[in-house]
């Protein structure tokens, strides 16, 4: 268990939090005391629930598909049945499936980017946000990123836009409500493999050639020179969810080693 206590008896519903940077803040939010909703569309998502209860923690699992507000409706629903209330919604879901050019993306695709790594939060936001109002106090993190401004992912960039503008709008229209919103704009974060691949198709010489340009273009517009850890970003994270940051809402922080996106 963390010496820290951040989440102390706090309902902190966490999406995509199978794998990656989602269950590396599941973990954390329930090491420091917090009542943990792991919301997820994949069987991994059990893994971490093991995770957490091995350590003492406490968590529960809704698997849902997030791309609906039916789904996100239902982890909001799951974590007032189970737990009372939510305190805090930390929207993970998204990530960019191909990397390559803008004009070589069919219209399904784009539309199949926007679903994934815009709709997630929108509903999420959507579903929790009765819930919040009417306890008059909430916290909202949104993970963006830095590819705001990138290349070979202008779907998923302009996805990531939308979160950004959602988590301003969003903060400034419910201040009044006792409800803080802010965002992490991750920047290029070390991984180890997906479990589920966002791409199931095998990727062709040319599509690794695009990916490659990703990840040099990324590197070099960071000031260090280097991805970061999912800790790093797990870190910030937990910051904008927890009370450390009391007088902060409507911000987008850049963790990009630099790259302000």
């Amino acid at each position: 268990m963390s010496d820290r206590q951040r989440f102390q008896n706090k309902v902190v519903i966490v999406t995509g939090a199978a794998q990656g940077i989602g269950r590396g803040v599941a973990l954390q939010v329930a090491a420091e005391g917090g009542l943990v909703v792991m919301a997820d569309h994949s069987d991994f998502v059990q893994d971490v629930l093991a995770e957490i209860q091995a350590q003492n923690g406490q968590a529960i699992v809704v698997q849902a598909d997030l791309e609906t507000f039916a789904g996100a409706e239902a982890v909001v629903e799951a974590a007032i049945q189970h737990y009372g209330r939510v305190d805090i919604l930390i929207n993970n879901v998204g990530g960019a499936i191909w990397m390559k050019p803008f004009h070589e993306f069919t219209p399904a695709e784009i539309e199949k980017e926007v679903s994934r790594s815009l709709f997630p939060t929108l509903w999420c936001c959507r579903a929790v946000l009765p819930e919040m109002i009417e306890n008059q106090s909430g916290v909202i993190v949104n993970v963006s990123s830095i590819a705001t401004c990138g290349i070979n992912r202008i779907p998923y960039s302009a996805s990531k836009g939308g979160v950004n503008a959602l988590t301003r709008s969003l903060a400034f229209a419910h201040a009044k409500d006792g409800i803080r919103v802010n965002a992490v704009a991750t920047g290029g974060t070390e991984a180890p493999p997906r479990k589920i691949p966002r791409n199931s198709k095998p990727l062709t010489e040319q599509d690794q050639a695009w990916m490659q340009e990703v990840v040099d273009q990324t590197i070099d517009s960071t000031f260090l020179g280097r991805y970061g850890t999912i800790q790093e970003q797990v870190n910030a994270i937990v910051f904008l969810a927890s009370d450390d940051s009391s007088y902060m809402t409507g911000t987008v922080v850049p963790v990009g080693g630099g790259d302000q996106g």
